[in-house]
């Protein structure tokens, strides 16, 4: 019986893992070791980033509607609880939009949240 050579599936193996390591520093790019680890690290660092990323924009949108709301005579705490008891239901991220490209419609949600 012939001898069963396992190169073929390790060159594929080897070639996915160079090909994501593509532009890293130095060995880490080239060499196969080097490269698998540094893939791994890279793909922790990529799924705490998208976290990051929707924690970092939040914050921007609630500053957006704090000053938005700081020009119409309230704060953001007061207009969100507002809003909410009077059932309006729009996400922060269309409230940030709002507060700086439509500052009318904004104004009429701040006294909408005033009245509730």
């Amino acid at each position: 019986m012939a001898r069963v050579k396992s190169g073929l599936i390790t060159k594929k193996k080897h070639r996915k893992v160079l090909k994501r390591a593509k532009g890293f520093f130095c060995g880490k790019s080239t060499r196969y070791i080097a490269a698998k680890q540094q893939v791994m690290k890279s793909m922790t660092y990529s799924y705490v980033g998208r976290r990051l990323k929707r924690r970092d924009f939040r914050k921007l949108w609630i500053a957006r509607i704090n000053a938005g709301a700081r020009m119409n005579g309230t704060t953001y705490s007061k207009m969100i609880n507002g809003l909410k008891k009077a059932g309006v239901n729009i996400n922060r991220k269309m409230l940030a939009d709002l507060a700086i490209t439509d500052e009318k419609a904004f104004a009429q949600l701040v006294e909408v949240s005033k009245k509730a």
